[in-house]
């Protein structure tokens, strides 16, 4: 018999998903930190958090999954006990095209305008 599952983690349906929710949760730079990772492994392709290295507590964190997670950004499940993530790309552009391209093609530029740290 196979040891179950952590139990699921709670995202929003497509419908429930709100411009205002995602823009907060990518108004953040720790926030947009993971996304831009994850945006760089494909539309398919999972990490676990302990691969996105940010400059925070682990609390803090796990704080800022959750938000990307409930305001339907990314997608997070378990894999044994690591709690994987992944963009949820293809419902954002369905709901507001070219809305996270625009935003990384802005986070780019500000990231070459302003330098490495910052």
């Amino acid at each position: 018999m196979t040891p179950t599952s952590a139990r699921p983690l709670e995202h929003p349906r497509l419908e429930e998903i709100r411009l205002e929710a995602v823009l907060h949760a990518l108004s953040d730079p720790m926030r947009l930190q993971v996304v831009r990772h994850l945006a760089t492994l494909g539309d398919a392709c999972e990490t676990p958090c302990s691969a996105i290295d940010l400059a925070v507590t682990k609390s803090t964190s796990t704080h800022h999954f959750r938000v990307l997670r409930e305001s339907g950004v990314i997608c997070q499940i378990y894999r044994g006990t690591a709690k994987m993530n992944r963009l949820r790309r293809d419902d954002l552009d369905q709901l507001f095209p070219r809305l996270l391209d625009t935003i990384l093609a802005a986070d780019a530029a500000q990231l070459r305008r302003l330098g490495p740290g910052h």
